[in-house]
């Protein structure tokens, strides 16, 4: 009787195990996102967007927005000879920011018919007008003004506190107000359902990975970034520092320089607003942390020593 029940009881979790394994086939799969395929080509609201198979010559859709290659081929056009050949590496990049602009518009003039003393006006300053209002509520506090001061001593002229305060906390408002920007640009995708080409978007990777820090962040190796210009002051104290380190971890870490001057587009892909500012990633290629101004080479190193590196 025992051995009836229990062989009773393994035949309902074989048909339970059986019904549940035909109802996860049968669901259908989320279409993967471009952060998961492609971790660092989108870098604004392109990030959370779903890779589909769209009709021939659409390379992106919206609920209320069609782009197809042919616009993207007219954009390029529009660009500076010169920069022709780099935008074209980088065509992700400028769909990301005509996808970006566009969704801002329609936002910003669906707030505007909200606010029924808005006067409509043109795209930059509905844009402007709107980005404004979200960050009306971000405050800069007396931690971090000290904390942007003790980072940045080195640069500011020998300075005290007090003399700098008035220009650090104007310095740290404006870059928090461009991280919530940045952010809500980012997170787009989680708001509004964007389609892309999973054809077209696998050409464009490619392309977009073939300069210095992308080859650098999937060598499998730690890398540290810095993106600056020369004649700058904190930039030109930090190129030493830069040259000692590749030095002393070489084979361990790769250390680049960017001159943004020289790499518009890769500067701009990588959302650089001031400089220098410089990026580590860990062995993966993920970024693990972030930094704007000059650093003395002893944090540097701390933080090298975070991610393991010896």
């Amino acid at each position: 009787m025992m051995k009836r029940q229990v062989l009773s009881l393994i035949v309902v979790v074989v048909l339970v195990a059986s019904v549940l394994t035909i109802r996860a086939a049968d669901a259908p799969a989320q279409p993967a996102l471009v952060c998961e395929v492609y971790p660092g080509l989108a870098s604004n609201c392109l990030t959370y967007a779903k890779l589909s198979d769209l009709p021939a010559g659409v390379v992106l859709r919206t609920d209320s927005l069609t782009i197809k290659d042919a616009d993207i081929a007219a954009e390029i056009a529009k660009t500076p000879q010169e920069i022709q050949a780099e935008i074209k590496k980088n065509a992700f990049f400028l769909l990301e920011n005509l996808t970006t602009r566009q969704l801002l518009v329609a936002q910003a003039m669906a707030k505007t018919s909200e606010q029924k003393d808005m006067p409509a006006s043109d795209e930059r300053a509905l844009i402007q007008t709107y980005l404004k209002g979200l960050v009306a509520d971000v405050q800069v506090n007396e931690a971090e003004i000290s904390r942007f001061y003790e980072e940045n001593k080195e640069s500011c002229g020998g300075a005290s506190l007090d003399q700098m305060k008035d220009s650090i906390r104007q310095l740290v408002l404006q870059q928090k107000q461009q991280d919530f920007i940045n952010e809500h640009v980012r997170t787009m995708g989680q708001r509004v359902p964007i389609e892309v080409s999973a054809s077209w978007t696998k050409e464009q990777a490619v392309l977009a990975r073939d300069n210095p820090v992308d080859k650098a962040r999937s060598s499998g190796k730690p890398s540290l970034v810095d993106f600056g210009s020369t004649g700058c002051r904190p930039c030109d104290m930090l190129a030493p520092i830069l040259e000692t380190l590749k030095e002393k971890y070489a084979g361990k870490v790769n250390v680049l320089f960017v001159h943004v001057g020289q790499e518009r587009i890769l500067a701009a892909r990588y959302g650089i607003q001031s400089i220098p500012m410089q990026f580590f990633y860990d062995k993966d290629g993920k970024e693990v942390f972030r930094h704007t101004g000059f650093w003395p080479q002893a944090e540097i190193e701390k933080k090298l020593a975070e991610m393991g590196v010896q």
